[in-house]
This record gives C-alpha cells, sequence and structure tokens, in this order.
C-alpha cells in the first residue's frame, strides 16, 4: 500500500503549485511526451483519443449545420500573405519561414501556416463567381505552427492542431449569421460534451482577431480562477474579399464583393477538460468525451473464476455502448485504483469472490468517489444511468465553480480590490475607449478584457474606470 500512497502523492497538489500540478497530471496520465523540437509535444495515445473524441463530435456538428471539410497547402507564399496587411502585422512576430528547398534557395519564401486565411481567400477568388456558387461553408482539419516564447502542453505550443473554418457569403447579414451560429456551435458543445460552462461574448476591438470586423469568444473559468479563451469565431467583412478580389456576380447581374467568416478550435480543450475538472488524484473525464469510460477491475484475480468474469463484465458493459476495459494486470488493486484515478476514467467496476456469489458488483465514480453496488444483471444500462448522472454533477459543479467566483465591481476602488485578491471573473461597466482598457491591463497587474457577454445587464452608468458615460457590461480576468 506504501507504493500505491507514492503513486498518488507523485502529483503536487494544486493549492501549492498549480502550474506544477497541471504539468505532473499531463506527465502521469501520460498525455503527452517530450521531443527534440523545442516548443513542440508528442501527444500520446491517451492524449490523442481525447482530441479524436473532440474531433469526432465537432465535426458531427459542423455537418449538421452544413460544413463540408476540405484540405489546403501547408506552405503560404510571402507575397500572398502580404497581401491582406493587418492580417500579416498581426501574425508576424509568431510566422516561421521557409527558405530553401533542397539545396537551392526558394525564389520566394514561404510561410508555414499559422492560419489559413489567406489560403482560403485566394481559393476563394478562383472558385466564387456567380451568386449560385454561394455560400461556401468549408472547414479542414490541421496542424498549424506560430513560433511562441512561452509554451506549456496543450495551452500553447509552437505546432497545434486545430479546425479552421472558412465561409464566404453573398451579404453581410449572412456572414454575421454563420459567425454567431458557429460560436453558439462551440458554447454548446463545450457545455454538453465536456461538461465546461462558458461565457459567450464579443472581443473589444483590441482583443479581435487581425484583419476581423468582429470577433465572437466563449470563455471559461479554469480552477486556478484564471480564464481561457476556448473558441473564437470572427466576421471578416469584405476586407479580405476586397483584398484578394473575391467577386460574385449578383441576381442584378452585377459584381460585388464577398463577406467571410473564420473560427476556430484547438487542442488547448483539453488542457481546458484537465484545468476545469481535474483534482489532486488527477485527470477527472467527461464520460462523453472519455475515450475509456468503465474500467473493470477485478478483486483477487488469481483465485478461480474471478478472471473469467470480470472479462464477461467487460462484455457486458462494451454490449452496451460503453468504452470499457479490464485491467488483468498483475499490479495490486490499490494501484490499479490509483492508476484508473489518474487517468480521469469516469467510473472502475470492482468484482471479487464475495460480489460474484451474490450476483453483483461495486461501481465507483471517479468524480465523487461514490461506491455504489449494483446487480450484474441489467448492469450496462445501470452504468449508463451513472455515466450520465456524472456527465450533468460534473457540468453543475464547475457552473457553480464559476458563478462563485464571477464578481460584480461597482466602483474603481472595488474593482482594483478583487483583481489583487480574489482570482475569477469581473463584471463592471465600461465606456468602450481602448484608453481605459489598456490602463487597467497596465495597472491592475495583467487583467484584461474576456468578453462582451451576450447576456447584457445595467450595472451602473458610468465606466468603471473613468467614470465617463458607460455603453456595455464587461467581463475581465487573467487568463491564459
Amino acid at each position: 500500500m506504501a507504493k500505491d500512497k507514492k503513486f498518488v502523492e507523485e502529483i503536487t497538489s494544486m493549492e501549492v503549485d498549480f502550474a506544477q500540478w497541471y504539468t505532473d497530471v499531463v506527465k502521469k496520465a501520460e498525455l503527452t511526451g517530450y521531443t527534440q523540437v523545442k516548443g513542440c509535444m508528442v501527444i500520446k495515445p491517451a492524449g490523442y483519443a481525447i482530441w479524436e473524441n473532440i474531433q469526432a463530435e465537432l465535426d458531427r456538428r459542423f455537418k449538421e449545420t452544413g460544413v463540408e471539410n476540405v484540405y489546403l497547402p501547408l506552405l503560404i507564399p510571402e507575397s500572398l500573405l502580404q497581401k491582406e496587411k493587418d492580417h500579416v502585422e498581426g501574425f508576424a512576430p509568431e510566422v516561421a519561414w521557409v527558405t530553401h528547398g533542397g539545396t537551392e534557395e526558394l525564389e520566394e519564401r514561404m510561410c508555414v501556416r499559422p492560419t489559413s486565411e489567406t489560403l482560403f481567400s485566394d481559393f476563394y477568388s478562383r472558385d466564387v463567381h456567380s451568386y449560385r456558387d454561394l455560400p461556401k461553408v468549408y472547414n479542414q482539419w490541421c496542424s498549424v505552427l506560430r513560433w511562441e516564447k512561452t509554451t506549456r502542453p496543450f495551452l500553447r505550443s509552437r505546432e497545434f492542431l486545430w479546425q479552421e473554418g472558412h465561409t464566404v457569403h453573398a451579404t453581410a447579414e449572412e456572414a454575421e449569421e454563420r459567425t454567431i451560429q458557429m460560436l453558439n456551435v462551440y458554447a454548446d458543445f463545450s457545455e454538453e460534451f465536456l461538461a465546461i460552462p462558458v461565457v459567450r461574448g464579443k472581443k473589444t476591438d483590441k482583443e479581435k482577431f487581425a484583419g476581423a470586423v468582429a470577433t465572437y469568444t466563449i470563455e471559461a473559468l479554469m480552477h486556478d480562477g484564471k480564464a481561457l479563451q476556448c473558441g473564437t469565431s470572427h466576421n471578416f467583412g469584405d476586407g479580405f474579399a476586397r483584398a484578394f478580389e473575391i467577386q460574385y456576380v449578383s441576381k442584378d447581374n452585377k459584381p460585388e464583393y464577398c463577406h467571410q467568416t473564420s473560427w476556430g478550435m484547438t487542442t488547448r480543450m483539453i488542457g481546458a477538460i484537465i484545468m476545469v475538472h481535474g483534482d489532486d488524484s488527477g485527470l477527472k473525464l467527461p464520460p462523453r468525451v472519455a475515450p475509456v469510460q468503465a474500467m473493470v477491475i477485478p478483486i483477487q484475480q488469481k483465485k478461480e473464476g474471478v478472471l473469467d468474469k470480470a472479462c464477461e463484465l467487460k462484455d457486458a458493459l462494451c454490449a452496451a455502448g460503453i468504452r470499457a476495459r479490464l485491467d488483468d494486470s498483475d499490479k495490486s488493486p490499490g494501484w490499479k485504483f490509483s492508476d484508473q484515478e489518474m487517468r480521469g476514467i469516469p467510473v472502475r467496476l470492482e468484482i471479487g469472490p464475495k460480489d460474484i456469489e451474490q450476483g453483483q458488483c461495486v461501481i465507483v465514480r471517479r468524480d465523487t468517489r461514490e461506491k455504489i453496488v449494483a446487480p450484474l444483471d441489467g448492469i450496462g444500462a445501470k452504468v449508463q444511468e451513472v455515466l450520465e448522472q456524472i456527465q450533468n454533477d460534473m457540468f453543475e459543479t464547475a457552473k457553480k465553480r464559476m458563478e462563485n467566483m464571477t464578481y460584480t465591481a461597482s466602483t474603481k476602488e472595488e474593482f482594483k480590490e478583487i483583481a489583487d485578491t480574489k482570482p475569477g471573473f469581473i463584471r463592471t461597466m465600461w465606456c468602450g475607449d481602448r484608453k481605459c482598457e489598456e490602463e487597467i491591463k497596465d495597472q491592475l497587474g495583467g487583467v484584461t478584457s474576456r468578453c462582451m457577454p451576450f447576456k447584457q445587464e445595467h450595472l451602473s452608468d458610468t465606466c468603471i474606470w473613468c467614470g465617463r458615460e458607460a455603453k456595455t457590461m464587461i467581463y475581465w480576468g487573467k487568463a491564459y
């Protein structure tokens, strides 16, 4: 048992050092590995399986809205990138360049895509001719490269996996409708599939995507009170269309510029799952995204009939549509329990000689550690019921934590005090002036605007910072 205890103690407590806790969990749960490529990570099978489930569910939801998948090149010619000035300036510090092909210097250097707006715009300029060609609602699953200075597994790495949707429309109204629609797809996915509550809203002009008319975001709150931008959706208006000459002939037989959108979600969501739901024992995966939903652990497995019954139990769970595995290793039950908890598997089913005699097993919930004695007859339906309850309970727990860590400030002094002493979201009124936004970040230790929520409330008549007339309610917070 001493060895089993040490297994858990290797994780730093999140209350002692949250950053180290996060690193310990990623490492011990074998989600990633190190590589000789600085700033990049190896995503191990346990981590990639989570991404596969995220990808499959998002892809399903995308296609329900009419999205089609495509794939565009990895490299972007410099001349193409330079066509949209604001976009280029926004990404310039993060771009990696390819200058040679084999031993020969390229006539024009190529950047490794940090994002694909320019490639999609060039593609659409060749593919769109008439109003009959519109809309085009495309998405690609790929990796991108951004030369980040400070990296952390999943949260910020130089190369990461994501999807990037790029759509083109005839009118500004259609583009705005798609922009909001995709943000809501992200929000619903986060809450329903990942059990992560989010705030939906619009970014300030200072924080919007380079080249966008408007950027919308979903913001989540991590266990330590820091915010994480989980997904964004951008309305580009006709800016890229004018730069790349993306025009169509209207029903009136007139040339018109198109309107575009872009939206993306990344492997950063695995980091969000860890930081929203995890505890000092390791991962805590919501059942819907968990690659393994149930682990069967035989007790006294060397006794006759125990392992056979455990196999039958695992098969019964699989037959009921549950992603189940059997731990028949020669390690002790205590070690297996710790390993199952570390990996975040939502439930374990313990079965030993006495359970077999009584025709039962013990279901143990990962989230609450509650033990439920259940008959083997109908076990698949029972475990499905428990998994659904865990999914709902994990969302409600995270939602309550976010509510408890969301504060409202009505005076400048109160704003400063909350920012200094209470991690979490801070709601205030704001005048909309960028100068106030920049002063808040400089004077309050990195507090930034997170979003102007769709659900607005009138907290006061004046801006929290300058005292002038307020225009909107806004969420602030320190963020990853």
